[in-house]
Formats: structure tokens, C-alpha cells, sequence
């Protein structure tokens, strides 16, 4: 046992369980989204919160072009309710960035979105991860299930 740590501490991952980054052809649509300058950092890279506006801003293009969702008036919205991003390689400003996009899993009231960033023409992610909607009535906030316009979307891009 290691000084300072109770006995049922996780051992610490062994180097050949590092998570990989994902592949492109693992991934069913892509949005082209340049980095702006404000997106560095004083690090010189795309600081970690704007990986975030990458994955809403995919997911939420495709609902919007294949899944009829309406940001002002649909009665059913999506509400993150869980999400991970894990980074492999930096990006900086000004690389043009291709998010690819699909679904993990498509529940009735709910959808895993499973998102890639990568370098324009990378064929390995430097970052991915997901997050998770539940959909609920505008009003009320209470889950509801996916309209079936969404449904049929969603479903052309299920892993």
C-alpha cells in the first residue's frame, strides 16, 4: 500500500490504460468551426471551456438541421444533465477545428452525444468526450420523450 493512502484507494491506472483519442471515421457528421483568437489562453492554447462550446455548438447544429429542433419555440428542449471532455493534443488559434458528432445511446426521453475534436484533417482526436441531454417540456421541466422528427435524426448518426 502506498504511504498516505487507505487501504482501498484505486491503484492508479496502469500507462497501457490511458485512455486513445478516437479516430475520425469513428464518427458520423462533422462540423468545421474556426478558433478565434480570444479562445487562447495564457498558455497559448484553446483554454478547456471552449472545447464545451465546440460539443453544444455541433450537437446543436445538427438538431437544428436534421432533428427540427427550434431554440425559440419547440416545446421540448434539452437539458445537460452529465459531461466529460478528456484532451490529448492542444489547439491553437488560428487552426480550424472539424467537430464529429454521434449518438452513444438514444433513450426515450434522453441521448448520450458523443463528440471528437480534431485538428482540420488530423485522422486522431485532440480531444473528445460527451455529454448527456434529457429532454423536457419548455414549461413544465419535466422529461418528456424525444419528438419523433428528433428520434429519426438522432438515429441516422447512432453509433
Amino acid at each position: 500500500m502506498a504511504a498516505g493512502l487507505p487501504s482501498d484507494a484505486p491503484a492508479a491506472p496502469a500507462a497501457d490504460d490511458k485512455p486513445q483519442p478516437p479516430r475520425r471515421e469513428d464518427y458520423r457528421h462533422f462540423l468545421v468551426i474556426p478558433t478565434r483568437w480570444i479562445d487562447n489562453d495564457v498558455y497559448g492554447h484553446v483554454n478547456n471551456v471552449v472545447y464545451y462550446s465546440f460539443f453544444d455548438t455541433v450537437v446543436n447544429q445538427y438538431l437544428i438541421a436534421a432533428g427540427g429542433l427550434d431554440i425559440e419555440k419547440s416545446p421540448v428542449i434539452g437539458l445537460v444533465v452529465e459531461t466529460l471532455c478528456r484532451y490529448f493534443k492542444p489547439i491553437t488559434f488560428p487552426e480550424i477545428v472539424e467537430a464529429g458528432l454521434r449518438v452513444g445511446r438514444l433513450g426515450n426521453s434522453s441521448v448520450r452525444y458523443e463528440i471528437a475534436i480534431f485538428c482540420a484533417g488530423d485522422p486522431s482526436a485532440a480531444a473528445a468526450g460527451h455529454f448527456v441531454h434529457v429532454y423536457v417540456d419548455r414549461a413544465a421541466r419535466r422529461p418528456v420523450p424525444l419528438p419523433d422528427a428528433m428520434r429519426q435524426g438522432l438515429a441516422r448518426i447512432l453509433a
